[in-house]
């Protein structure tokens, strides 16, 4: 006669050749009646929802962009309406303006080059727009001693609603390389319930795997807070949404310059040599901003060790817009070899300090001034981590001059909308 029953939960770890073990329960049922033990099992499994995650492998960066990379992008002067021989000519101008003598070296095509993908799945460009197709549209970019950079998007569609790389992402990078891409803008359109973290390891993994050295540039819009998690996953990342070619204020889902000025301050420590922080393309030249204004953008991006991705006409480039972007002393400071992003150290209104330390034991220190006047603009040694008695040599990075040697601070005025940009050493 059976007086008693009892029901013992077992554990077991199922093998599995996934990157998961899926764990299995066994239920063991058992009977003691008062002649002795009799134990009858009734064995099988169920699998349990809390998987355990093998713990992921190191990763590390590619090696690429230990300098914020410099070139021109399509996106802000001509967005959807591009062809390859406005591409041709930007390749051409960068040449013969200088630019590519000043640092400039990536050509990068933005949203809208797609056409449909073929019977395989491939990705192709718009005969309309690419009649000679990107091979040969990269091939003419690398013959003048620059490089190639393209465009696609995490989701199904692009922001342009061109194909995305959604279910593509190995294809399309075996595709990229075999054209010659040096440089890839990856878009967070049309995504539904994506993972930012995952959709970008998946590029960026696909990427290293065509053994081609291809600078990941993510364009995330920073939602998924990227400087938390992408340091070895991409070479920039977007921090906020798109700039719009005005001061300050929001048009839709764009952000006036110094909207997205303030949306840096916190986030230096994250950026370094090969991941940049990238405030978005520069605005310089379009028309938007008075040549002062420009002048604080260009200032402000070097300062915040930005990616500078002209996005203007350069076949229309004004001799101001020309200077502003081939300012070698504000490039030397962008490019330093330290790789430290600047912070704003002061705030004082409308009146800001910002400083960067620099590779020498230098700083590189900008005095903005957001008001409508202007202003004088002071910054104390103490601001920028030295000592009030220490006596600095000061050179102005606009007007390309030494200014006597200061001691304790240095005080100037700065017009409205402007900055004053200055290289103190010793």
């Amino acid at each position: 006669m059976l007086t008693d029953a009892r029901v013992v939960r077992l554990s077991k770890p199922a093998l599995s050749g996934g990157r998961r073990y899926r764990q299995y329960l066994g239920y063991w049922r058992y009977f003691v009646n008062n002649r002795g033990f009799l134990a009858v099992c009734l064995f099988f499994f169920l699998p349990v929802a809390h998987a355990q995650e093998k713990p992921e492998p190191p990763r590390t960066a590619n090696g690429l962009s230990l300098t914020p990379p410099m070139g021109w992008n399509s996106w802000n002067k001509f967005a959807c309406n591009i062809s390859e021989d406005k591409v041709r000519q930007a390749a051409d101008q960068m040449v013969s303006s200088g630019l590519k003598t000043a640092g400039y070296e990536y050509i990068v095509i933005d949203d809208c080059w797609q056409g449909e993908r073929d019977a395989d799945g491939q990705t192709t460009a718009d005969k309309s727009k690419f009649p000679t197709g990107i091979k040969a549209l990269a091939d003419y970019v690398h013959a003048r001693g620059l490089k190639f950079g393209i465009y696609s998007d995490a989701g199904t569609k692009t922001c342009g609603g061109r194909p995305g790389s959604r279910g593509h992402e190995y294809q399309d990078a075996l595709q990229y390389a075999a054209w010659g891409v040096d440089y890839l803008k990856y878009d967070w359109c049309n995504v539904g319930t994506q993972d930012a973290k995952s959709s970008y390891l998946t590029m960026s993994d696909a990427l290293r795997a065509t053994g081609r050295p291809i600078v990941f540039s993510m364009c995330e819009w920073g939602t998924a807070k990227p400087w938390l998690w992408a340091s070895n996953v991409g070479n920039l990342w977007r921090t906020t949404g798109d700039i719009w070619d005005h001061w300050q204020g929001h048009k839709t889902y764009s952000l006036g310059m110094m909207d997205i000025v303030d949306l840096q301050v916190g986030l230096s420590s994250f950026s370094g040599p090969g991941h940049w922080n990238d405030p978005d393309m520069l605005e310089v030249g379009n028309g938007g901003m008075t040549t002062e204004e420009y002048r604080s953008h260009f200032s402000l991006w070097a300062e915040l060790a930005a990616p500078l991705m002209a996005g203007n006409d350069l076949s229309a480039m004004s001799p101001e817009t020309k200077e502003i972007l081939t300012n070698a002393e504000v490039i030397a400071v962008d490019q330093d070899a330290l790789g430290k992003q600047g912070d704003r150290v002061k705030k004082d209104g409308d009146l800001e300090v910002w400083s960067r330390p620099l590779k020498d034991g230098g700083r590189a220190v900008v005095l903005l001034n957001r008001s409508e006047t202007s202003r004088k603009v002071a910054v104390s040694w103490e601001d920028l981590g030295y000592p009030h008695s220490l006596k600095l040599h000061v050179r102005d990075l606009w007007q390309h001059k030494d200014l006597p040697p200061s001691a304790g601070e240095f005080e100037t005025p700065v017009a409205s909308h402007g900055v004053v940009m200055l290289r103190l050493g010793f």
